[in-house]
């Protein structure tokens, strides 16, 4: 990235510390300030347009920690990094936690320094690109605006989580986002990346819970050729593969201790070890985690690190379930059922009446936006495919009836222990689609007739549930 013009301040009282840092940001194509105290900083800052700010903590005339928050609230554009003591995590994490960009440990390693800043600078060049602009008369949408549209809603709740994505963007810091299943985490966590100057990079979720606890730190640091049986090739980690961009820890309670303790040292050290491998391989990587369960009495029972705990949560972010946004269901409803119809039959979507509005708002969501989608998806399928009416959506029974005379499911067809409400409507509509097929021998505008629905309804049942 083009860094002419770009002027940098430090603040440190070791004049050997001030030489080093003005002399590795002087080769990067910076202009750089270097001064030993607090006083002469504000000074500095008062007088000049910084583009980068890199202060230490422990300073003459006061503690860097007082200019991180000047600095949040007076230049909240100014990237501002912390220089802390080597293992003093408490301190970085207060110090992203007053509105610090990043932090650095001495002994300062310059490779780890020259990817800071030039992720700042780009934090930097996009916070004045996507101030808003005019253009005959109409003020046009930030790109952040834009992006953040992909998180469907106005509600208050959802307004408030917009604008603290926008701010988390601009941070590194470690960001735990909360919240029931399906609240709409991971889009949440891919939304800090991609307004965030790491937009270029990888984006790598990973699902903890997924990964068998033998493979974790094969599949997390990665391994080197002959390190164990079966280890035919080095592999990359995940870790590397997301260097440079952000790694998402999905369900991150249910990693298991001795790998609590792996990823400390991790986003401690900035470097991991692959099994085999003699040395450390340094990462660059912003760290954000979910959970739907909450880690604070995962700690208390001791089945959560309370040090990774507070290095995971420096900032929280909540998802709120529909219950909080009700007033966001219609625009979502009408919203997802032109999605799934551009997917099943490409015709317009059907309308939703006023009463099935009213009902999928005063429905209580225990799966909120993924739980919608299945009654929406499950409503199409049994509406007329013109209208959706309370009885399509099916949310207080079941009625397995067929007016048509088709075979409706015995008595003893009861929900198995380990399938869910969604997959055991899903297999009785199956089994009446088939059932009618059979009876009307194969012949479709029959079987729909028997069945009481329209053909077009018919048809989308059939895709959904690839019955040919």
């Amino acid at each position: 990235m083009n860094t002419n013009s770009q002027k940098v301040l430090v603040i440190d009282d070791e004049p050997d510390i001030r030489e080093l840092l003005n002399l590795t940001l002087s080769r990067m194509g910076l202009e750089v300030t270097t001064v030993e105290d607090l006083t002469t900083a504000r000074s500095a800052l008062a007088d000049d347009d910084f583009s980068f700010c890199l202060t230490d903590m422990r300073l003459p005339d006061g503690n860097g920690l007082d200019l991180v928050k000047e600095i949040a609230e007076k230049y909240p554009n100014l990237p501002t990094a912390m220089i802390t003591a080597h293992g003093k995590i408490e301190d970085a994490v207060y110090a992203l936690k007053l509105g610090a960009f990043d932090f650095v440990s001495k002994p300062v390693d310059l490779a780890i320094l020259r990817k800071l800043v030039n992720t700042a600078l780009k934090l930097r060049e996009s916070n004045v690109q996507e101030a808003p602009t005019a253009e005959g008369g109409e003020v046009k949408l930030k790109v952040s605006d834009a992006k953040l549209d992909r998180l469907i809603g106005s509600s208050p709740a959802m307004q408030q989580c917009k604008a603290m994505i926008a701010k988390l963007a601009r941070s590194q810091a470690p960001v735990l986002v909360s919240g029931d299943s399906g609240s709409g985490k991971e889009l949440a966590a891919k939304l800090i990346h991609d307004l965030g100057p790491r937009v270029d990079e990888p984006f790598i979720p990973v699902n903890c819970g997924a990964i068998p606890t033998e493979l974790m730190e094969s599949e997390f640091f990665g391994h080197t050729k002959g390190s164990f049986t079966g280890a035919n090739e080095d592999k990359q980690g995940l870790f590397q593969a997301a260097d440079g961009g952000t790694l998402m820890l999905d369900e991150v309670a249910d990693l298991p201790l001795h790998m609590q303790v792996k990823l400390l040292r991790v986003i401690q050290e900035k470097a991991v070890m692959p099994i085999g491998a003699r040395k450390e391989v340094k990462v660059d990587v912003r760290i954000l985690s979910a959970t739907h369960k909450p880690l604070k009495p995962l700690v208390e029972e001791g089945k959560f690190r309370s040090d990774l705990y507070f290095r995971l949560n420096v900032i929280e972010l909540n998802m709120p379930g529909l219950g909080e946004r009700t007033e966001d269901i219609p625009v979502l409803a009408r919203h997802f059922l032109a999605d799934i119809s551009e997917q099943w039959s490409g015709d317009e979507p059907p309308e939703i009446s006023p009463e099935a509005m009213e009902a999928l708002q005063s429905h209580h969501y225990t799966g909120n936006v993924r739980e919608l989608i299945n009654i929406l998806q499950r409503a199409m399928t049994m509406s007329d495919g013109k209208t959706i009416t309370p009885d399509d959506l099916m949310l207080e029974h079941v009625d397995v009836g067929d007016p048509g005379g088709a075979p409706a499911p015995s008595a003893d067809a009861i929900k198995g222990e380990d399938e869910s409400l969604d997959d055991y409507i899903e297999n009785i509509e199956k089994k009446m689609l088939e059932d009618a097929l059979k009876k009307a021998k194969y012949n479709k505008t029959r079987a729909a007739e028997m069945l009481g629905i329209s053909f077009r309804s018919f048809r989308y049942k059939l895709k959904k549930f690839e019955i040919d």
